[in-house]
């Protein structure tokens, strides 16, 4: 009976840890909104996650997909490198640093949508769908739009897919030059904190319902190790996904020591 009671109190002890970062913390700053977070510490080789549900679940990877989509241009020829320019069509959109001409690092730093429609359309889709499939990367299905799949939900990737994808990109362990890989880590947005440095890439679009979902994945190097990262949160509005999306993925890093 003695070893029973130890036996269940090791259980409570050992379910009431786990909780601390999932139930406990990280529930409170979701509150109510929908959405998951996983991370993967690498250097202890652990995953914590909150919502495994729907970490498990596939969305639309919106802008997420310009990491892939860089590489994509990159490794076929399409570009040259982080200087190549391509011409502003003259069509005026929603934010200043769309309308003009954009190089692939200015493309990345400000989302510029139309910039990687044109590098899909210069990849072409045999190319794309078999990279896709090449690196695993979540359903691996481009649609029937070449410069829209990662957007109408054609394309769509889990959280937990995300991570795998970021493991494999920062390992060098994609079907891809070194060269390649290099050129996409260095013109990826980062924000530098005291003791972390965090690269990412957002992405932000529509679910089948018209639901908006806000992406966050990335990856922060922070002493000798390396934290990867994929957090969603949906909303009715898209300012309301991307204001979520700003504060509770953040919170939850800075809550967890990640980033300071």
């Amino acid at each position: 009976m003695r070893k029973l009671i130890f036996f269940i109190s090791i259980f409570f002890a050992l379910t009431v840890k786990a909780q601390t970062w999932d139930s406990l913390k990280v529930a409170q700053i979701f509150g109510k909104n929908v959405g998951t977070m996983v991370i993967y510490d690498k250097a202890k080789e652990k995953y914590y996650r909150y919502n495994q549900p729907r970490a498990a679940e596939r969305f639309t990877p919106a802008s997420t997909f310009k990491i892939p989509n860089s590489l994509f241009g990159l490794e076929s020829g399409a570009i040259t490198d982080e200087n190549h320019l391509l011409k502003w069509d003259g069509v005026k959109r929603w934010r200043k640093e769309w309308n003009r001409d954009n190089t692939l690092a200015t493309a990345i730093k400000y989302s510029v949508v139309w910039y990687y429609q044109e590098l899909a359309r210069l990849v072409g889709k045999e190319k794309s769908e078999k990279y896709l499939k090449d690196i695993g990367y979540g359903n691996c299905r481009v649609g029937d739009k070449i410069d829209f799949y990662w957007l109408d939900n054609s394309l769509k990737i889990s959280a937990e897919e995300q991570i795998a994808f970021l493991k494999r990109f920062y390992d060098y362990k994609l079907p891809f030059s070194k060269r390649s890989v290099d050129i996409v880590k260095k013109i990826m947005p980062e924000e530098k904190y005291k003791n972390s440095v965090m690269r990412f890439k957002t992405g932000t679009g529509n679910k089948e319902d018209e639901t908006w979902l806000a992406w966050l994945v990335g990856y922060v190097e922070k002493k000798g190790n390396i934290y990867f990262f994929a957090f969603n949160v949906e909303a009715p509005t898209f300012e309301k996904a991307d204001k979520l999306r700003n504060e509770i993925s953040r919170n939850v890093l800075k809550q967890t020591k990640i980033l300071n």
